[in-house]
């Protein structure tokens, strides 16, 4: 059926965006999903696959032009955050289907992991309204920083991500772990701005890291507010007490401060390494975030009970509402 001709009453269509580098057999994958589509009464879905110079707006762009319902991203961080961009101020869902190293987002809403279960939760449970973080116009679910984080990623050779997972980092992580911390200077919501000596500053819109972590226990992905990770190990041995208070959820200051603001603005004496959602962007002196409330449709599995979920934590809603007009201001 052509993408524009009229669909029958109750009829559901879908578009995959597939990083084939992420999967082994990609059309093991393709079966996988055709078959949970029919199974829950969807049409055929549209297939669209990243390349190296599109890494899935392009793609999340046409689905959303032929007025897909849904759009499912079968890859890593970078597919999700790419195909989240270009759904921002829709009515069209986002379902992630993880394939990658890091799968932040998926891990942090404890989204499934096999991808049989990932369609299967996407198509019969329940979707969320996420709020965003913006940098430079871009659009991150996860978390953008400047220093030690954005150092981590550009050093860690992708053979070796593919090797060893998300351990891979760590080996990476270990040749910085000496250098200089960075001055700088942060304001939150335009407030007066203090300084800090830092060896990384990280604006997260959710709090789980790799391997577990939780490193901002407050945040929460619709609570409208992001939050702010300001770490200050002032010498190598100090990473170790660090990463115990992490992992065990006691305080860590001074190691670490966390903040939280609608608007935060980061302004270094240097330029250093940025990135967001695990994607390396342009070193600068300065990183600007700010945050979109309620932007973003994402399907999640329904709730086990009516206790497990409060309606001041997220908003609810059907897994196939009925599609509405947004204000064309609301889209800006």
């Amino acid at each position: 059926m052509p993408p524009d001709a009229p669909r029958p009453p109750g009829a559901r269509r879908a578009a995959v965006v597939a990083n084939p580098t992420k999967h082994d057999d990609i059309t093991r994958l393709r079966d996988t999903v055709r078959a949970a589509m029919s199974e829950h009464g969807w049409d055929e879905p549209v297939w669209l696959e990243t390349t190296a110079e599109d890494p899935g707006t392009g793609q999340a762009a046409q689905a959303v032009r032929d007025g897909v319902d849904l759009v499912l991203a079968c890859g890593g961080d970078g597919t999700v955050t790419a195909c989240a961009s270009e759904l921002v101020g829709t009515d069209t869902a986002l379902a992630v289907v993880p394939a990658g190293t890091g799968n932040l987002l998926a891990a942090n809403l404890k989204l499934p992991a096999r991808p049989a279960d990932a369609v299967t939760a996407a198509l019969s449970g329940i979707r969320r309204r996420l709020d965003v973080g913006v940098v430079e116009g871009c659009y991150f679910t996860v978390m953008a920083g400047m220093g030690f984080d954005a150092q981590m990623l550009r050093d860690t050779p992708e053979t070796l991500k593919a090797r060893l997972g998300w351990p891979a980092y760590v080996i990476a992580a270990v040749r910085h772990l000496c250098e200089t911390p960075m001055h700088v200077s942060i304001s939150l919501d335009g407030a007066p701005p203090f300084t800090r000596r830092a060896r990384s500053v990280l604006v997260g819109n959710v709090g789980g890291l790799r391997a577990g972590l939780r490193l901002l226990p407050d945040a929460r992905p619709d609570d409208g507010v992001l939050d702010v990770a300001v770490l200050m190990p002032p010498r190598r041995r100090s990473w170790l007490p660090l990463a115990w208070s992490l992992i065990w959820q006691r305080p860590t200051a001074p190691l670490m401060e966390t903040f939280q603001a609608r608007q935060v603005q980061i302004v270094s004496d240097q330029q250093h390494p940025r990135e967001f959602d695990g994607d390396l962007i342009e070193p600068s002196h300065t990183l600007t975030a700010t945050v979109r409330p309620a932007a973003l449709w994402l399907c999640v599995p329904r709730p086990r009970s009516a206790d497990t979920t409060t309606s001041s934590e997220i908003t609810l809603a059907p897994a196939m509402p009925q599609l509405r007009s947004e204000p064309a201001d609301q889209r800006q």
